[in-house]
């Protein structure tokens, strides 16, 4: 709780402002826009951090923990089937989507077969992938008609496809594309109702997408036998080295048949190389947005030196009637922090809408989906900022202000 003198300091501390207009509105402008700078670049950092990952993540299998079964070993050049395949299905997906840090699991079977549309004598070829509904993050599908199975209808391994928008294309002829949908199409002679099309970036082969388990029945026949592939995604690529272990700790544990004939792996370093990359781009950040702070607290330091200098005789006065160095001290630091918290708040705003500005430009000219990413921590790191400035360069100001000696404050003009 503040005395009655030092709440006096306070008062007359905040009426200085009023007094001094200009000074206190030039002081103000340098913290505002070190706050507007701290904002608008955690606000940028944050979206193009943002953005960075999921174009990672579409594009790269640097967030995934792969589980690939062997059909066979290669030894002195030449291939040896084993003679026991390794079974991956949805039950071990199920309990590997249970492990800490695993944001979804996705498995899939993929093997060529013949396509022909209902009515139609053409017959074309695509790739056919059975898989779970989780597979539109692991490839990157982006749902432009209808509609993506879901995990209803993979339990019950509905004859349903998913079609990539090239193999829609190729089916559809001059008609538009969505005339496929609950049409039937027929892979490898089954029939499969088309209930959705997808497009996949950077994709030009005909696709189709099934359940996994109505997915042999629609491939071609092999003389290898098609062994699933799994794939555990993690939450961030910094996670990738402890997913990993906890996914081999599981195989070791609940799979002990698999051991040789399922492999384990992630691109370790690569992943490890993008985490640091985005730590060393933070901090990249943060010294820039660190400088802009110290600047303004510079200019604040100099306002209230300047201050103290002007207003010595009236310091004396204060202190002659009975103020102690404690109020002389909270007058200064009242000041300072009025100072900092006015420019806090405008410099909130500023940047907020210097980085919704800086983004919606880079989308207009790039049409990369980039937004500035607001959240509380920014409001917080930013008023934080804004209070360590003011009470670490109002400090010295107001230490010599409160030394002065009352005789030699009043000698002074």
């Amino acid at each position: 709780m503040f005395s009655p003198a030092s709440s006096i300091s306070v008062r007359v501390g905040f009426q200085m402002l009023r007094v001094n207009p200009m000074r206190t509105i030039l002081s103000t402008l340098g913290v505002i826009m070190g706050v507007a700078t701290l904002v608008a670049v955690l606000s940028l950092g944050d979206g193009m951090e943002r953005y960075a990952r999921r174009q990672i993540e579409r594009t790269t299998s640097l967030h995934a923990v792969a589980v690939e079964g062997r059909s066979g070993r290669t030894v002195d050049g030449v291939f040896v089937p084993d003679s026991i395949v390794p079974r991956i299905d949805e039950r071990d997906a199920a309990a590997l989507a249970g492990l800490p840090g695993a944001r979804r699991v996705v498995l899939q079977v993929s093997g060529p077969a013949f396509v022909t549309l209902d009515g139609d004598t053409a017959t074309r070829a695509a790739q056919v992938f059975g898989t779970l509904a989780s597979v539109r993050e692991r490839q990157g599908l982006a749902l432009r008609h209808g509609r993506f199975f879901d995990d209803a209808d993979v339990e019950a391994r509905r004859g349903v496809a998913v079609l990539n928008t090239r193999l829609a294309a190729t089916l559809a002829g001059r008609s538009a594309a969505t005339t496929l949908l609950g049409r039937t199409v027929r892979l490898q002679g089954v029939p499969f109702e088309i209930v959705g099309i997808a497009e996949q970036e950077g994709m030009p082969l005909p696709m189709a997408y099934v359940p996994f388990g109505a997915a042999r029945r629609a491939m071609a026949p092999s003389d290898r036998p098609r062994i699933p592939q799994l794939f555990v995604l993690a939450d961030r690529v910094e996670d990738i080295l402890p997913l990993q272990q906890a996914v081999e700790r599981w195989v070791a544990a609940e799979r002990p048949e698999w051991a040789g004939r399922v492999a384990v792996r992630s691109d370790e370093a690569r992943a490890r190389d993008v985490g640091n990359g985005i730590v060393v781009f933070k901090l990249f950040m943060g010294a820039l947005t660190g400088i802009s702070l110290l600047v303004g607290g510079i200019g604040i330091m100099n306002v209230l030196l300047a201050s103290v200098a002007e207003r010595t005789r009236e310091i004396g006065i204060r202190k002659a009637t009975g103020a102690r160095r404690r109020d002389i001290l909270v007058q200064f630091l009242s000041e300072s922090v009025a100072i900092t918290g006015a420019g806090g708040v405008l410099g909130f705003a500023l940047g907020l809408g210097g980085a919704l500005a800086v983004t919606a430009t880079m989308r207009s000219i790039t049409q990369a989906p980039v937004y500035a990413a607001f959240s509380w921590s920014t409001l917080l790191v930013a008023a934080a900022s804004a209070l360590v400035v003011g009470l670490v360069f109002g400090t010295y100001p107001a230490l010599r202000a409160a030394r002065l000696s009352p005789v030699e404050a009043m000698a002074r003009e």
